[in-house]
Order: C-alpha cells, then structure tokens, then sequence
C-alpha cells in the first residue's frame, strides 16, 4: 500500500512538471506509456522483464525529450529490483536532452528522480523492518510455547517423582506392619489358640474365643490394608523397565505414552503379558528385537509386543501362555489379536 501511495505521488510531481513543460498534441502517449511501463514493474517480479522494460525507457527519453518527466518514476520501480547500478543509466537521456529543456526543470527532475529513489529506499528499510519484527515476534510466541512445555513437563516430572516417593514409603510403611504388627498379632492367636485347647473353665473358654475372633478380624483387615496398599504401589512405568533391564537375549525398545496411572487390574494384566510375551520370545523365536508399544487413547489402552523373528513355533500360537494372555483380555472386555506376517506381533485393546 506504501508502494502505490509513493508512487502515486511522484507521478503526480511528474504530471504537474509536464504539464509546465509547455502545450503537446501527443500529451497524453508519454502519460499513458509511463503508466503501462511501471505498471509493468508491479505485476511481474521477474527482473529480465523489469530491466528490458526499464532500459527501453530510457531509450524512449533520449529521443523523445516528453519521456523524461517521467523518468523519476520509472527510477522509483527500478530501484526496487536492487539493481541500483541501472538508476544511473537515467543520466543518459538527462544528458543527451539537457540542452533542450528548461533550465528549472534541468534542476527539478534529477531532484525529484533522487527524491523517488530515497522513498523507495525508506519503503523497502521499513518492509525489511516489519518482516524483522514478525520473525522475532514468531520465534518469541515458539519459544515462549516451547518455554511452558519443558515447565509442564517439569512440573508432572515432579508430581510423577513425589508419587513414587510417597508409595514407596507407604510399601515401607506396609512391610513394617505387616513384619511387626501382623507377626505379634499372628502370635497371640496362636496363644489364645493353646490357653483354649487347655483351658477347662467353659466362660473361661468363650471368652477367649470371643477376644481370638476379634484378633483375627483386626489381623485379616491389616492383612487387606496391606494388600491394597502394596497393589496401589504397583508403578507400571517402572516395572516394565525393570522387566526389561532383565531381558538380554536381543536388542528391546519400550515406547510408553500414558499420562494417567491405570487402575489395579490393568497394571496387573500389562506386566504379566509382557512378562509372558518376552518368555515366549527367548523360548521360541529367533528374533532380534523387541518392540514394546503402550498408549493410552480417550477410550481405551493399546498395548503393542512385536518382534523380527521368522521362527515361529506352533506352542507359541496354542500354548498356555497365549491362552492365559487371551482369558486375562476377555475377563477385561479387551480385544487380543497376534499376527505372524513379518515376525510376531500382539495387538491387545484394553476400554477404560
């Protein structure tokens, strides 16, 4: 919009400076051809073009003097291909003309031909400015995003490293209990168990039936206690790398995407089919590697075991294991597919 506006103005400049020049039947063809020639600057960007159109320009000024009033403008678009040398090419119908024209306009046009090429230079440094401003501006919004991603992911690092910190210590909590408490309490029903068997006195007797009852009924709830504890303890991130540090027999990748813990009973059947899978793997195949693949999608959980091996024995497809694999998906409502083409490959879909 700046480029029109400039260029509207000086070839107003040029008009009035024609139009001074003195009375022409043919006024209006050096208008026109100024006109067609700089246009011809705006709706092509190829610089053959726009040098051929300039140069015949300037050819038209050396032997039509009428051209050269309007020589500023055409200066004006060739200065903008940042072919500057040829701005000086226009010395050379100024020259050839300087004679016939007017002494003012000798003075007037090489002004305003100087003052068309500092506008288009003032044109193209604030374009190159604004561009300089929106690549800053991009990289600033790239990398203040980037910025919030490292902090977020910081941030679930550290609640992911508190919530380890925090079940492990309720494990240790557990095993205290259960190594302590559950021992003494284990003890004093084995106690009570023989102050019966040898006891005659019959209210005697009942009572301590009555207070083993109670103990058993507190040891069976720290015994639950311990259990839910030690099953909520169960991180499915770091048990599967434990499992997998254990695995030597070729090369295993893991590509674990899941944000949210899953429940007991999904952890569970993960780790015991990854367990089985990899068994199978050094029991039976001649794979080697191993890649293990666990999402988790708005719906469901996808877990991908897949190997290279072309040995594929018939126990693997109708063995125990898979059908310990398959009864473990079907119990969830999941859905279980292996595929032998191109290695081994378990595709398993558990829902939320």
């Amino acid at each position: 919009m700046n480029a029109i506006i400039d260029k509207a103005i000086i070839f107003l400049f040029c008009c009035i400076l024609y139009i001074q020049s003195g009375f022409n039947p043919y006024i209006i063809i050096p208008v026109l051809l100024s006109i067609i020639f700089s246009s011809i600057f705006t709706i092509t960007n190829n610089k053959a073009v726009q040098i051929i159109t300039f140069i015949t320009y300037v050819v038209l000024c050396i032997f039509t003097k009428d051209f050269i009033y309007f020589m500023p403008l055409l200066c004006y678009d060739i200065f903008s291909t940042k072919n500057y040398y040829l701005v000086l090419i226009a010395i050379l119908p100024y020259g050839a003309n300087f004679n016939s024209l007017n002494l003012n306009f000798q003075m007037y046009i090489p002004i305003l031909t100087v003052i068309a090429c500092l506008m288009k230079y003032r044109d193209t440094f604030e374009e190159k400015s604004r561009k300089e401003y929106i690549n800053f501006r991009d990289s600033s919004k790239e990398l203040s995003l980037k910025l919030e991603q490292k902090n977020k992911d910081l941030m679930e690092k550290q609640d992911y490293e508190i919530n380890i910190a925090t079940l492990n210590e309720r494990n240790r909590i557990a095993r205290e209990i259960h190594d302590n408490v559950g021992h003494l309490l284990s003890s004093s029903i084995l106690q009570l168990g023989a102050l019966m068997s040898t006891c005659n006195d019959t209210t005697l007797v009942n009572n301590l039936k009555t207070l083993k009852q109670t103990l058993s009924e507190g040891m069976d709830s720290i015994r639950n206690s311990i259990h839910n504890i030690h099953d909520e303890y169960i991180d499915l991130n770091n048990d599967i790398n434990t499992i997998i540090s254990k695995f030597t027999f070729c090369d295993i990748s893991l590509n674990y995407n899941i944000k949210i813990n899953p429940s007991k009973k999904y952890k569970i059947c993960f780790i015991s089919i990854i367990k089985e899978a990899l068994s199978n793997v050094i029991k039976h195949s001649n794979a080697t590697k191993v890649e293990i693949t666990l999402r988790e999608h708005p719906a469901l959980y996808q877990l991908i075991i897949k190997d290279n091996g072309n040995k594929i024995n018939e126990e693997t497809s109708d063995g125990i294991g898979v059908k310990n694999m398959i009864h473990r998906i079907n119990s969830l409502n999941g859905v279980i597919n292996i595929n032998t083409d191109n290695g081994y490959s378990i595709f398993i879909s558990l829902p939320k």
